[in-house]
């Protein structure tokens, strides 16, 4: 019996379903999952991880099954949706979809309107009664075909997108501005200058065939598992490279039909904060890709119960129906075909960790889920909960610097809360490089983020685009990379040739600071104070009172629920000084479970280099008697802290090499004021140069030989 490697969906039922994401991709199988509870999915069929990994595996080819069993699929498909793939008077349109078994916003490939040639063009003319549509959906799949499947876009920051350049060059020529501005005739005038822009590049002319053009689609999603952008997401996140991905046929349906269609994602809560209201936005007359591509700003999902009430209150049924069944925030993608609205995905949505934190204790709250769900890793995994202890802008600072210094550049949408500040960088690569070499302390700043992007914007503390929305790519990425994040900036000029921006009249160049409020959407130009998070005031600063931050009420409830899961078992921290130990103890440590003494030795490292050189018994153990009230009163400080709780102490560890200079310049700094010469630092520190410093002359072989140093440190922790 052959594999199966083709999974059909449409109408209410499935081949798959949601649990199959390991073969499906979670694409697939949420489609799938869709259609069987009742919800409007237009039919297609997913080709299996399995067929991905078989290309890679097999010198880039398909299994021999494959052919016959798409053809199947592509039959229910067609009879499903009531047309024929390739047909000259009915003709159906597919899209081609990446779909690995986890989210990875924008790092694959798509592409749109498969199946247009110039005789289906004349049907689609004739079936829908709308020439302009027509050409339009025919320029948009033209230009995604190149990019992606016969690789013409562009691959570096001083390359223009052909098809961009062509767009941008016609519409300066008839002298408009919008892409909904163009024609019948300037749209036929594109596709002639794109197919030759093709010709031009490749050598060959545009593909006509459908069926060529879905599989020379199929094989390009399967190599965009392995692209540059997919590969760095997978590395940052751990997700294995072996995974590989699905690709989902799916037939078209189009927002671009007119004023009573359109296209839009949404979140069933909102993404950034975690307020229990429908958040997203969509386009009217556009196709999905418009909206996630940030090109043109959406509008925000609550107006379209006034633009389209019915379809609004369907939407509005659907998400409560997602959350009911999947228990959990969801990522939806749909359209509206001429008044008729279509699911075209969900997934688990991505979210800041203080919209995760809110997530799981309201849904508690609300009886979706249990406390026992709302701790595991899947809802709040442990990096999200350290969003909430990263700084936020001093109020009194930005109040400062925006009202009596009128610092306030412009403001966008925050799409990513927290508080950033850094130099502007506009290049992705010049982001990376900067912190490559300086350490943090970089905006990145884009007309609008794609995928190429990635390397740099995970390398920036906070991210800036003129254009997009909450559901762009660049709002997408930097909430779940928890950076600080602002779109649709539309006050913003980026000129990328002359590495400049202006708000208002105001030009501000590269390496100019700026600092942006993820939580307001504030963009002011040069640098603001920070202060610590709200959790930290409260808990630690005691600034704050608990009944004044809702996000420390949020983060109480999680914890509190932790502890009582956690039973017996106990809690411990790694703490060197009085304040990190009191600080532990205000987080619910239990007890060290391990004090480091070197860094008490290294906060008075004149003295410990005083003991390091000393000759005999003596020197040493007068050298260690200006240690002992320092290192008493660390001891005395943690033990308060700790009120109790056991504290495990490790002695002097580290060789003493360690605690010596091996550069020139330090050396002579050692020298003169230790008020010898530099030939004897030098001398002492070859003669404590250790081959394995992990096997040598340290912890318990240093107590044995210098024991006075154990004796200091016993008296300072009994004293």
């Amino acid at each position: 019996m052959s594999t199966k490697y083709v999974y059909f969906f449409g109408g209410n039922s499935a081949d798959g379903d949601g649990k199959m994401k390991e073969l499906l991709g979670g694409k697939g199988a949420n489609l799938a999952e869709m259609c069987r509870i009742g919800l409007p999915v237009p039919a297609g069929f997913t080709i299996t991880t399995e067929v991905c990994n078989y290309y890679y595996a097999n010198n880039q080819t398909l299994p021999p099954e494959v052919k016959q069993q798409v053809e199947e699929a592509m039959r229910r498909t067609e009879q499903a949706m009531g047309a024929k793939f390739g047909d000259s008077k009915n003709p159906l349109l597919v899209s081609c979809r990446s779909g690995a078994r986890v989210s990875m916003p924008g790092m694959m490939d798509t592409v749109l309107n498969i199946g247009l040639n110039e005789t289906t063009l004349k049907g689609l003319i004739d079936s829908t009664g709308n020439e302009r549509f027509a050409w339009d959906s025919y320029r948009r799949f033209v230009q995604m075909y190149g990019d992606v499947v016969l690789d013409l876009k562009p691959t570096s920051k001083t390359e223009i997108d052909p098809f961009e350049q062509i767009m941008h060059d016609l519409k300066e020529e008839v002298h408009v501005h919008e892409d909904t501005k163009l024609t019948v005739a300037h749209l036929k005038e594109l596709v002639k200058r794109f197919k030759k822009a093709v010709k031009d590049k490749k050598g060959k002319d545009f593909p006509e065939d459908p069926m060529e053009q879905m599989w020379e689609a199929v094989t390009a999603v399967f190599r965009s598992w392995n692209n540059d952008r997919a590969i760095v997401y997978r590395r940052q996140y751990g997700y294995p490279h072996e995974w590989g991905t699905a690709a989902n046929i799916c037939s078209m349906v189009f927002g671009n039909m007119g004023d009573d269609s359109g296209t839009g994602v949404a979140f069933t809560r909102d993404p950034a904060t975690g307020e229990n209201v429908f958040y997203g936005e969509y386009l009217i007359n556009a196709q999905g890709e418009d909206v996630v591509a940030g090109i043109r700003t959406p509008k925000k999902i609550a107006e379209l119960q006034k633009d389209m009430p019915a379809v609004y209150k369907q939407l509005d049924d659907i998400r409560k129906i997602l959350e009911k069944h999947y228990k959990d925030v969801q990522d939806i993608e749909f359209t509206i075909q001429k008044g008729k609205l279509w699911m075209l995905q969900t997934r688990n949505g991505k979210r800041t960790g203080f919209a995760g934190v809110r997530f799981a204790v309201d849904m508690v709250e609300e009886g979706l889920i249990d406390r026992k769900e709302a701790l595991t890793a899947g809802r709040v995994p442990p990096d999200d909960l350290n969003q909430l202890l990263q700084p936020i802008f001093d109020p009194e600072a930005k109040r400062k610097a925006v009202e009596n210094e009128g610092r306030l550049l412009a403001k966008g949408i925050n799409a990513g809360p927290g508080a950033a500040c850094g130099k502007i960088k506009f290049f992705a690569d010049d982001a990376e490089n900067h912190v490559h070499k300086h350490g943090k302390g970089v905006i990145l700043v884009r007309r609008e983020t794609s995928p190429e992007d990635i390397r740099g914007m995970q390398a920036a503390d906070g991210i800036l685009t003129a254009f997009g929305g909450a559901s762009s790519h660049a709002a997408l990425v930097s909430r779940q990379m928890g950076k600080v994040c602002i779109v649709g900036c539309g006050d913003l000029q980026i000129d990328y040739s002359k590495r400049t921006m202006t708000v208002k009249g105001k030009t501000l160049k590269e390496d100019d600071y700026i600092s942006i409020d993820g939580f307001t959407g504030e963009v002011i130009e040069g640098k603001v104070a920070t202060k610590p998070s709200e959790v930290v005031q409260v808990l630690i600063d005691k600034t704050l009172k608990p009944e004044q931050s809702r996000v420390y009420q949020q983060f109480e409830k999680l914890m509190k629920w932790a502890d009582e899961a956690r039973g017996s078992f106990k809690i411990r921290t790694n703490a060197d000084k009085p304040d990190q130990a009191e600080a532990a103890i205000a987080f619910g440590a239990e007890g060290i479970g391990l004090c480091r003494t070197e860094h008490m030795f290294f906060d008075h490292i004149r003295d410990m280099r005083q003991m390091i050189l000393s000759s005999t018994t003596e020197e040493r153990k007068a050298a260690l008697a200006e240690l002992l009230p320092h290192q008493r009163m660390d001891f005395e400080g943690i033990f308060r802290a700790m009120k109790g709780y056991p504290v495990t102490i490790r002695t002097l560890d580290p060789p003493l090499h360690e605690f010596l200079p091996h550069d020139d310049k330090g050396q002579e700094e050692m020298a003169k004021e230790m008020g010898v010469s530099k030939q004897v630092i030098a001398e002492r520190v070859k003669a404590l140069h250790e081959f394995n410093p992990m096997l040598g002359f340290r912890g318990c072989r240093l107590g044995i030989v210098y024991p006075e140093i154990t004796e200091m440190q016993a008296r300072a922790i009994f004293e």
